[in-house]
C-alpha cells in the first residue's frame, strides 16, 4: 500500500493521540502511584547510635532505636507514613523468646515511634527467624518445625507488640491457625483494634536472600520448605488467602510481589479484601545491582516495578524503595 494511499485513508481510531506529552500521559494514565500507598521496612537491632549499611541492600540499614526514630520522622516528611519493623536481638535461643521481650528492640522502637513520630503507623513482624538461634520460623522438635507451640511464641511476641502500642501485627511464619490464635488473644486482652495483616501467601523464594544477612536469620540447617509455599502453586494461594480472612486477618498479603503479579492479581479480584504486597530484599538488591553496573536506569526501574505491583492489584506495597519513590512523585 502506496503512503498516498495511507493518508487518504479515514482512520478513526489513533492510540497515539493520547501519548503526545507527559501532561496529556498524565491525564489519562491508569494506575497511579503516591507515598501513602508505600509501607517502609525497617530492620531495628541494639545499641544506641547505630547505623551499620547491609552490604547486599545499598541504602538500607540496621538502626538502633534512635536512628529509627529518625529514619521514621524523615519518612513522613517525604509522605511516607506507615513503616513495617523487625527485630534484630543480641540474644538468640532455640524457642526466639526475645520475640516477646517487652525492652527488646521492636517493643522498644514501637513505643519511641509513637512516642517521637504520632501519626506514623506502625506494623510489626511476628515471625521467630529472627530470634531463633537455628534460624527456622518457629519450634524446632526431632529436626522439624512443630505448628502448635510455635503459634503459642507467636501469640506471645503479638501480645508484646500490641501492648507497646503496635496498630498492625503482621504474621510471617506460615503456621496454621496463627492468625486466628493471634485474634482471639488480642481481643481477649482489649486490643480489638489492633488490625492483623497476614503474610497469607508467602512462597519459599530464593529473594528473601539480602534479608537474611540483614536479620542474621539463614536457616543453621534445612531450608523453610515445609512452611512456606511452592513456588509453582497459585491455587493454594487462594486457599492460604481464604483461610486467614476467616480466622480474622484484616489484610492479606503476597510475597514477593514481582514473580507473583499473577497470584496478586488473583487474590485482590477473588477477595476484594485490602491486600498487600512485598517488593522483598532479593528484588530491591536485584535493581541496585543493575543500576550500580549502568546497566538500568535505577529510578525508572524503580517506579516501572512499583506501578506493575500496584496495577496488579496492590492496595499497600512494602518496599525498601518508599522513600525513593515518594520522592519522585512528589
Amino acid at each position: 500500500m502506496s503512503i498516498d494511499t495511507h493518508a487518504t485513508m479515514k482512520l478513526t481510531k489513533r492510540l497515539r493521540r493520547l501519548r503526545h506529552g507527559e501532561t496529556l500521559r498524565a491525564l489519562v494514565r491508569e494506575t497511579r502511584l503516591a507515598p501513602d500507598v508505600f509501607m517502609l521496612p525497617l530492620f531495628v537491632c541494639e545499641g544506641e547510635g547505630v547505623r551499620r549499611e547491609v552490604s547486599s541492600m545499598p541504602g538500607v540499614f540496621n538502626l538502633s532505636v534512635d536512628e529509627a526514630v529518625k529514619e521514621v520522622r524523615a519518612a513522613a516528611g517525604d509522605g511516607v507514613r506507615s513503616v513495617l519493623l523487625f527485630g534484630l536481638p543480641d540474644h538468640k535461643d532455640a524457642v526466639g523468646s526475645a520475640s516477646y521481650d517487652p525492652e527488646a528492640p521492636v517493643q522498644s522502637a514501637v513505643r519511641a515511634i509513637k512516642r517521637e513520630v504520632p501519626g506514623v503507623l506502625v506494623a510489626t513482624d511476628v515471625c521467630l527467624c529472627e530470634y531463633t538461634d537455628h534460624g527456622h520460623c518457629g519450634i524446632i522438635v526431632d529436626n522439624e518445625v512443630v505448628n502448635d507451640p510455635t503459634v503459642d511464641q507467636l501469640v506471645r511476641a503479638a501480645m508484646s507488640h500490641a501492648v507497646a502500642g503496635a496498630d498492625i501485627i503482621a504474621p510471617s511464619d506460615m503456621m496454621d491457625g496463627r492468625v486466628g490464635a493471634i485474634r482471639q488473644a488480642l481481643d481477649e486482652r482489649g486490643f480489638e483494634n489492633t488490625a492483623i495483616m497476614a503474610y497469607a501467601a508467602k512462597y519459599w523464594s530464593v529473594f528473601y536472600g539480602p534479608f537474611r544477612e540483614a536479620a542474621d536469620s539463614a536457616p543453621k540447617f534445612g531450608d523453610r520448605q515445609s512452611y512456606q509455599m511452592d513456588p509453582a502453586n497459585a491455587d493454594e494461594a487462594l486457599r492460604e488467602v481464604a483461610q486467614d480472612i476467616e480466622e480474622g486477618a484484616d489484610i492479606v498479603m503476597v510475597k514477593p510481589a514481582l514473580p507473583y503479579l499473577d497470584v496478586l492479581s488473583r487474590v485482590k479480584r477473588e477477595f476484594r479484601y485490602p491486600t498487600a504486597a512485598y517488593q522483598v530484599s532479593g528484588e530491591y538488591a536485584m535493581i541496585k545491582a543493575a543500576a550500580r553496573n549502568g546497566w538500568i536506569d535505577e529510578r525508572r526501574a524503580m517506579m516501572e516495578t512499583l506501578t506493575s505491583i500496584r496495577r496488579a492489584g496492590a492496595d499497600i506495597i512494602i518496599t525498601y524503595y518508599a522513600r525513593e519513590a515518594a520522592r519522585a512523585i512528589s
